[in-house]
């Protein structure tokens, strides 16, 4: 993504200093549309789509409003690059242009999603859907083991830094803690950290050099913060009764037509509490999901789950919306509208599952746009998030070695070990990592390896 933004040629840089047109809601309608079709490649892809499209080509937004806004999603829990989207969405068309922006982020990879489980769940015994699973399982354990990887080359500066990600899997692998209670104590050892030793705790990195400027923008760096994106206390309280009052609306209705104790209710209540704990990406909270679908409710298997992850990968969008999938087999499992309508059941558990992940991120957006634009200041990662980043690298760790677990023993340690599930996410691991291949090549290419020795034996 550093290579997207910081990547200029003599047709995007202008020395035009006049303002450009507004863009109109429609206008932007069909950008966000597509770009809810094309956002493949997780975070950093994302990201930098946007970057090139909104900042290089169309100049909607300049580099530094664009940084700006992207810092601000990197502090909260939820998909950045679905927040950024919902982010400048809002700050070019009001509310609205927030909800189409995010939604339209999300609803493809929803859509495509509920298609994919459906034909999982109904065909996956069909030879070659489950030759292909089969070569895909170890290429979603490399692709997690190489995002540990990745999050810890970054987010590990120093020793202080590594000690709280090994008490992380510790305490999540042998421990069996819950994520939010180590999330909360790796927050708190860098509150305290921060005080004792703020050298150790700082926070590093970024998305880019805020320096460089592609031309005059639509919303350029002086581009004075528009009526509604002005900080109020009467909006802002009007935003957080509205989202109360949209969750608490759709879980009533849950609760009165199903029970508590439904898979409905329990959904909901369940994912709105992953929502407020997705820092660090989606792999951070994929073993907290593990936690509660697969050993307390079991609305699915630990191998679904990694099939779940695979084809989440394989879908546009936001990486966590392999919790549409974790919605649509539990559904589907439990048949909650009865054994004749198992794909309606699967579908309208998919559906409440992402209303209950996404609606907390459209809230933060639309509740602290205005105080961001307002203060215009410079946000800085705070030494509690820096420890929560920390620990994250240790729970991905955990998910890695829970993912590897299954693939490469799958009756057990008492049973084979797979050779050949192992030689392929070896193979994944060093494509990814030697070879800078792709997600979506090295997940086609396993599962084309998979079918081929399914067939052949």
């Amino acid at each position: 993504m550093t290579n997207a933004i910081r990547h200029t040629s003599a047709a995007t840089q202008t020395d035009s200093a006049s303002e450009r047109p507004a863009v109109s809601f429609g206008q932007a309608f069909l950008f966000w549309l597509k770009l809810g079709f094309i956002s493949f490649g997780g975070p950093a892809g994302q990201i930098a789509i946007m970057h090139e499209e909104l900042v290089q080509r169309r100049r909607w937004i300049s580099e530094r409003r664009f940084l700006h806004a992207l810092n601000y999603c990197m502090v909260l829990p939820g998909p950045e690059a679905q927040q950024l989207a919902t982010y400048i969405g809002w700050l070019m068309h009001k509310t609205w242009g927030g909800i189409v922006a995010g939604g339209l982020f999300v609803l493809p990879s929803l859509f495509i999603l509920v298609a994919l489980s459906w034909v999982y769940m109904a065909f996956g015994d069909v030879p070659a859907v489950a030759g292909a699973l089969y070569g895909i399982k170890p290429a979603v354990t490399a692709i997690v083991v190489f995002a540990a990887y990745r999050i810890g080359s970054r987010a590990l500066r120093n020793g202080m830094l590594w000690v709280i990600a090994a008490a992380a899997f510790i305490a999540i692998f042998a421990l069996k803690l819950p994520f939010p209670l180590i999330v909360l104590a790796a927050g708190v050892a860098g509150y305290a950290g921060g005080r004792l030793a703020p050298d150790k705790f700082t926070a590093g990195g970024g998305h880019g050099s805020a320096a460089e400027s592609f031309g005059a923008a639509m919303i350029d760096d002086h581009t004075p913060a528009p009526e509604h994106a002005r900080f109020t206390w009467r909006g802002f309280a009007r935003v957080l009764a509205v989202g109360l009052l949209l969750w608490c609306a759709v879980l009533g209705a849950i609760v009165a037509a199903t029970g508590w104790h439904s898979t409905l209710s329990q959904m909901s209540w369940f994912f709105t509490k992953a929502a407020l704990l997705t820092f660090g990406g989606a792999y951070a909270v994929l073993p907290y999901v593990y936690q509660a679908a697969v050993e307390h409710h079991q609305w699915l298997t630990p191998l679904q789950m990694i099939d779940g992850l695979a084809l989440g990968e394989t879908t546009p969008g936001p990486l966590i919306m392999v919790v549409a999938f974790v919605g649509f087999v539990g559904g589907w499992v439990q048949e909650i509208l009865g054994p004749d309508k198992l794909f309606l059941a699967g579908t309208l558990a998919a559906a409440v599952v992402t209303w209950f992940t996404f609606l907390p991120s459209f809230v933060f957006i639309l509740l602290g746009g205005p105080l961001v634009e307002t203060t215009h200041g410079d946000l800085k990662f705070t030494a509690p998030l820096t420890g929560i980043t920390a620990a994250v690298v240790g729970v991905i760790l955990n998910l890695a070695v829970f993912f590897a677990y299954h693939v490469l023993w799958p009756q057990g340690l008492q049973g084979r070990f797979d050779w050949f599930s192992a030689a392929v996410g070896i193979g994944a691991f060093l494509a990814l990592w030697r070879f800078k291949a792709g997600v979506m090549v090295t997940i086609a290419a396993c599962g084309a390896l998979g079918v081929a020795w399914t067939l052949m034996v």
